[in-house]
């Protein structure tokens, strides 16, 4: 078993609290916005979602096809020009090698999907927007994501 060296990191400057604010603020309103094009384009709608696991319609193929060119696009820009806005480094660590944690995470991921009708994304988009019964389905998300940490250890990485 191969160790991880030990990397010195710099320290951090202090970031003034007027500056994290307005970072906050700038989430806040991206995902503000992000959860209005989920509502808006049908993303978060689970009768889209069976359209397309039923191939009756190509809508959700186009936009999971446009955000994977998105997350392409956005993870090179990251490698070229990887820092945040205190000017800390990001590095974007390469995928392991083999097949069965993908194959297991995406079926586990598709069985959530399909049950739900929902991938993680749109529940809190559709919380806000009064669909109540997806409170069941954060919970179980909830649940789910403790468990893995539970479990971590014992799942093949």
């Amino acid at each position: 078993m191969t160790s991880i060296p030990d990397v010195h990191t710099p320290a951090k400057a202090p970031v003034s609290p007027a500056r994290q604010a307005t970072g906050l603020l700038a989430y806040l309103f991206a995902g503000l916005y992000f959860g209005m094009v989920l509502v808006k384009s049908e993303a978060a709608s689970w009768y889209r979602i069976q359209e397309m696991f039923r191939f009756e319609s190509f809508h959700m193929f186009g936009l999971i096809g446009s955000a994977v060119v998105t997350g392409l696009i956005s993870t090179a820009l990251l490698r070229r020009f990887g820092h945040t806005r205190s000017g800390e480094e990001v590095a974007v660590k390469p995928k392991d090698r083999g097949w069965v944690r993908y194959v297991l995470g995406g079926l586990t991921f598709g069985l959530g999907w399909g049950l739900a009708g929902v991938c993680p994304g749109p529940i809190f988009v559709l919380i806000g927007a009064g669909v109540w019964p997806m409170l069941i389905t954060l919970l179980f998300a909830l649940l789910g994501t403790y468990l893995y940490g539970l479990l971590q250890q014992r799942l093949p990485h």
